[in-house]
């Protein structure tokens, strides 16, 4: 599946903002009806070049049930309500397959992994009861988003009251007896109108610019080394795909960096002899179109002026060793001179930096990484990844699981201090020299106040691109973004997209 400006013919309304899913309490023993109200996120519906994904309605009105009946039962008019903790995934994948006929699927994350519970602390056991349930969610987010639901599915958060009602669930269930109005029970109720087409997207790139300082009497455009991250996401539910990691983290580095050069280049005496540019770039998820439109957007003049492309593309959750990921041979002289650049610096900080190089396919429009869309138009450019390999489609691109949780603020750190030191060295001819510019207690740290600030913003901020105008807060606020060098200039591009 190719993604193009010929691809994604359908991107539908996924009831991005939160709904509340009623339970009606129908009869029970003789007690009045009761309703109780609970937060739930809708599956995501999109089409690639025709073909339906995802959830098909939205709509919501029947009776819930467990994995609890009994076979042979009739589940067209059952909501089947599916704890995510301790889900078995085959018999999930199997009850997909056979295409059963329901009245819809409620599955249940656990609470730790909501958005306003992402402080990423806890113990040793702690940590690893979220790995474990973290790669259950990827497993079924990757199920979820790749087969056509022709049912409503939601997911929402356990607590309390949602457990009491599973239980009294379970408990009919276990009698052989489905839920009624004349048997009682309870009802899930979704009162929302069924979901339309998202027509002409806006996608909104974002870019910064630090202009170098030009040696008298030098005529000749300066070179332009820029930084890239794309910003949005995609995900099973786009109201829970805030995407920390992939690629809140490289958002946040991105700042980071820029406020640390703008802070060299407000002062002439350390002005670098380089340009900077900074893109905050939309639709990563697909296809990197914001990317691609970006560099048409460019006059032929800048884009020859750029020596190379570093692009930050999940940075946050690893531990011992990073990839750069490049298009050209390792042979090539500006990819040499990259990768020792980096190499050095990641020596110096106790870790490893990997090469991997993968050629571009000219006859396949989709491209893996974003660097891609820069070497298609004959640019050097790399991605620094702790992702060893190209994800598949749609897949690491901010999901369920990826939360402030696996999220670590030290890897971020060190990462900025390999983009940042690295650069700074080839800008001001310090390669292979042992000199931190960029050192610790000094005036040009990295401030890890700066970068947990922001990591916390993108881990509450769902980015979803079709959902994200150019007037979200989110958005506004990464416009609003000021350093301290008076030429660092913020432009904002915005592209109406066409996924014909």
């Amino acid at each position: 599946m190719a993604l193009s400006k010929a691809r994604y013919r359908d991107v539908l309304d996924s009831m991005y903002s939160m709904l509340a899913l009623v339970f009606v309490l129908v009869a029970c023993v003789e007690l009045c009806d009761a309703a109780t109200v609970v937060d739930v996120y809708r599956l995501i519906q999109y089409d690639i070049s025709g073909v339906p994904f995802g959830s098909r309605l939205a709509t919501l009105n029947h009776h819930a049930g467990s994995l609890h009946f009994s076979p042979g039962t009739d589940l067209s008019r059952t909501v089947v309500m599916i704890p995510v903790r301790g889900l078995n995934i085959t018999f999930v994948r199997e009850f997909i397959s056979q295409k059963k006929t329901l009245g819809g699927l409620l599955f249940l994350l656990p609470e730790m992994f909501g958005i306003e519970n992402g402080d990423g602390g806890g113990t040793r056991d702690d940590v690893n009861a979220k790995g474990l349930i973290k790669n259950l969610l990827e497993e079924l987010e990757r199920l979820l988003i790749h087969v056509k639901m022709p049912y409503p599915v939601y997911f929402a958060f356990e607590n309390d009251k949602i457990e009491a009602v599973l239980d009294d669930v379970k408990k009919n269930d276990a009698t052989g007896q489905s839920a009624t109005a004349t048997t009682g029970g309870y009802k899930l109720v979704v009162p929302t109108s069924e979901p339309r087409k998202v027509a002409s997207p806006t996608i909104t790139n974002i870019q910064g610019w630090l202009q170098g300082l030009k040696a008298d009497g030098d005529s000749n455009q300066l070179p332009t080394i820029a930084i890239v991250a794309s910003y949005d996401t995609f995900g099973a539910a786009p109201a829970l795909s805030v995407g920390s990691d992939s690629n809140g983290s490289g958002v946040v580095a991105l700042l980071e960096i820029a406020r640390l050069f703008s802070l060299l280049y407000s002062n002439p005496k350390t002005r670098g002899r380089y340009n900077i540019l900074f893109g905050l770039t939309s639709g990563g998820p697909y296809n990197y179109n914001g990317t691609h439109k970006w560099l048409r957007s460019f006059d032929q003049r800048l884009r020859e002026s750029i020596d190379y492309a570093i692009c930050l593309n999940s940075i946050g959750s690893w531990n011992k060793e990073l990839y750069i990921h490049v298009s050209k041979p390792p042979e090539n002289a500006y990819i040499k001179q990259i990768f020792e650049g980096f190499t050095n610096v990641a020596e110096e900080l106790d870790f490893k930096v990997g090469l991997k190089h993968k050629k571009i396919n000219i006859s396949n429009p989709r491209v893996a990484w974003e660097h891609e869309q820069f070497s298609r138009l004959r640019v050097t450019a790399a991605t620094l990844s702790e992702l060893s390999a190209a994800p598949e489609l749609l897949e690491s691109t901010g999901g369920l699981s990826d939360s402030r949780h696996f999220v670590n603020e030290a890897s971020i750190i060190r990462s900025v201090k390999l983009v940042a030191e690295s650069l700074a060295r080839h800008i001001y001819g310090f390669q292979g020299k042992n000199i931190k510019i960029f050192a610790d207690n000094s005036s040009l740290a990295v401030n890890p106040s700066y970068i947990r600030s922001w990591l916390d913003l993108v881990s509450r901020t769902p980015r979803v691109a079709p959902f994200l105008s150019k007037n979200d807060p989110f958005v506004l606020a990464l416009q609003k973004v000021r350093f301290f060098h008076p030429l660092f200039f913020i432009y904002v591009l915005c592209f109406l997209v066409y996924f014909s």
